[in-house]
């Protein structure tokens, strides 16, 4: 399937103009080889492990959440020029999708509310708010830690009923703000950050990683590509003691 097909049906799964105007130039088509596409590779983060995974498996087309090059660059560092070569020695083109395919319908923010389970979900601008059965916060904790196959670390002890969930990194004012807002008891996202633990008062924040709570939506893209699809899994190694 030609490159310039596949295009458009990536664009109707996460319209480009639903991006936030930090990833004006970092979305869509980043690296484009125009080779005819006989297999899609997906993966959260363009690393050097993804790319040469994605050439052994024979992909012409790497998906990811992340863009390759974030800002913009004035000089290509070995680091940068080495991971390029990658892709292109392997003729693989880049497509990223981020806070456009966040907010989109089916994208990270409603996988990850359908995998903890939420009912009557309300979408938000970048997030999603729903209901769960009554439960405690280290039963609900549990239930994260187990259905995202991933530790995780929380603040609060009150009960909880109606979560918000950011994929990412949602731990900022503004969410925590739209949380209590909306009623919400807990706020599910990655990267707790020390100026939230203090901001959130009576709410519980459940830092469930930034890998694992965005990792699944792209997973998950792959059963609505039209040609053969592969997700690379390249979860970063994290020690806890």
């Amino acid at each position: 399937m030609e490159l310039n097909e596949i295009i458009p049906i990536l664009n109707a799964i996460a319209p480009p103009e639903l991006a936030e105007d930090f990833d004006t130039g970092r979305i869509g088509l980043v690296l484009d080889r125009a080779a005819d596409v006989q297999r899609i590779a997906v993966a959260l983060d363009p690393t050097d492990y993804v790319l040469n995974e994605a050439a052994h498996l024979g992909a012409n087309l790497l998906i990811t959440h992340h863009t390759l090059i974030f800002d913009p660059v004035n000089l290509v560092s070995k680091r940068l020029s080495d991971t390029l070569k990658i892709a292109i020695d392997s003729e693989i083109s880049i497509y990223t999708m981020h806070t456009n395919y966040d907010k989109a319908e089916g994208g990270v923010n409603d996988v990850l509310a359908d995998i903890l389970g939420l009912d009557n979900i309300e979408p938000l601008e970048l997030g999603r708010v729903g209901e769960i059965e009554p439960c405690s916060a280290p039963e609900f904790a549990s239930l994260i830690a187990k259905k995202l196959d991933t530790h995780v670390q929380y603040t609060g002890d009150g009960g909880i009923k109606k979560v918000m969930v950011v994929g990412g990194s949602g731990f900022r004012r503004e969410y925590i703000d739209i949380a209590l807002e909306h009623g919400a008891s807990a706020l599910v996202s990655g990267e707790l950050r020390h100026d939230a633990l203090r901001y959130a008062g009576e709410l519980c924040l459940f830092d469930a990683t930034h890998y694992a709570t965005e990792a699944p939506a792209m997973r998950g893209l792959c059963k609505r590509l039209p040609i053969e699809s592969v997700f690379i899994e390249d979860k970063p190694l994290i020690s806890i003691r």
